[in-house]
Order: C-alpha cells, then structure tokens, then sequence
C-alpha cells in the first residue's frame, strides 16, 4: 500500500479505464477524430472529461461556462452533464477546431444547450460581466492560453457564484513545473497561479494528478452572521433541516 498517488503506468492506466470509463460512442469517435490532428495534445483525457461531467452534475449545474474549446471534447462531457434547459458558454477563437465542436454538438443532440462565442476570451469575459452576469455562473473550466491563465481565473471568480466551481487544466504542465530548469513563459505563467491559489483565501483548493494536472476551486460563501463560513445556502440549509 502507498500513502503516495501512485505512478500511473500504461498497465494500471489500461485498468483504470477499463473498470471506470462510461464513454458514450459519440464522444470516443470526437476523441479518436481530434487524436489525429497535429495538436492533439490539446485534448484532455477520457477520464478527466468523465470526472468533470461528475462534477458538474454534483453541483447540479445550470450554468457552465468553458475557456478554451478546441474540438469540443470537453465541452460535450459537461453538457450532457447539464439539465435540459442548462446553457455552456464556450469561448474560443479557432473557427476550424470549433467547426468540428459544432458537428459532434449537433450529433449528441445538445447543440442547443452550448452558446460559442468566437473572440479573445478575455473580451468575452469582459463582456458578461458587463452585462451583470457576475455571480451567475455554476461550474467553469479554464484551459486556454497560459499566460492568460490567471486573469481569466480572476474573471471567473466575479462570474461564479459563492459555492461554484472552477477546474483549471494543465497545472502540472508535463511535469515542467517542477524542474527549475524550465523558465519559458507559458512554465512561469502556470507557476505562478499555482502559487497564488495556494494562498488564495477567497477559495477552497485542491490540485488533482488527473492527466496534466487539475485544480479544483470552490468559491468560499461569506461568513454568515453567525461567524460560519462553510455552511449550505439558504435552500440547502432549507433541505437539511426538513431532513432531520
């Protein structure tokens, strides 16, 4: 037994798979079609595309929001995650990446429930904010250009609301973030978030070895009168308390 997260292996990797992955037909051919595209690395993993829909889901999730689509891979696990009337914003610029996005969205049937906007995300962002929208959002997954990558984290704190969920892709950068050695932008970009989460008060934060790398940050509530911090909202405590 190991108090460690274990080395994954091809052989244990095989296995995790095999006694884990519920992946629908419609998703393996988009992963399979994307993994002969020259940066196919850009795609996550199965797995972790499962883990996000799980999630998703957990949260009860209306309101998703993604920056950074590619082939639309991601995308597609979280919707299925979302309620019929549940909406994904997806932002990017590519309009060749995205055109597959948009072909497998219609085949799974939840094209309706994913609103792509093509612009600089930032711009996006910016945008909904603008239109009031802070504080709106349920889950949001950030994996777009590096070196952007802590301003649009701090965009999607003001969109999500007290109790949502941001996952952030590809924090352990292919091991790159721990070799000193490795001093290139996007390296010092990811770095620095890291290290900035860590002692990010107005969330609760883990890092997950899940592919490359995911962290996960919950949007801290405000303490309540009562000086918690930590408790349901207000429908939740409703629940709890006709449950006793």
């Amino acid at each position: 037994m190991s108090n460690k997260t274990l080395p994954m292996t091809e052989r244990l990797y095989d296995y995790l798979l095999s006694v884990s992955l519920r992946e629908p037909e419609v998703l393996r051919r988009l992963r399979e079609e994307t993994s002969r595209d020259e940066h196919a690395q850009m795609q996550i993993a199965p797995e972790q595309g499962q883990f996000m829909a799980l999630l998703a889901e957990l949260l009860g999730a209306r309101r998703a929001l993604e920056i950074g689509v590619y082939t639309g891979y991601s995308a597609l696990w979280v919707a299925r995650a979302l309620p019929a009337d549940g909406r994904l914003i997806a932002c990017d610029v590519n309009e060749v990446w995205t055109a597959t996005a948009r072909r497998y969205w219609e085949e799974a049937g939840v094209a309706h429930k994913i609103d792509l906007r093509l612009a600089p995300a930032a711009k996006t962002l910016d945008g909904l904010l603008g239109d009031g929208e802070a504080g709106t959002f349920d889950f949001i997954f950030i994996d777009a250009d590096k070196e952007h990558y802590e301003r649009y984290y701090e965009q999607s704190l003001r969109l999500l609301r007290p109790g949502g969920l941001i996952a952030i892709d590809n924090v352990l950068w292919d091991g790159r973030v721990a070799e000193p050695e490795a001093d290139d932008a996007e390296t010092e970009a990811i770095r620095s978030l890291n290290q900035k989460l860590l002692g990010d008060e107005r969330i609760t934060l883990s890092l997950v070895p899940v592919a490359d790398g995911l962290t996960l940050a919950l949007k801290r509530r405000a303490p309540s009168p009562s000086g918690g911090g930590r408790g349901l909202s207000a429908d939740g405590a409703d629940r709890r308390r006709r449950d006793l």
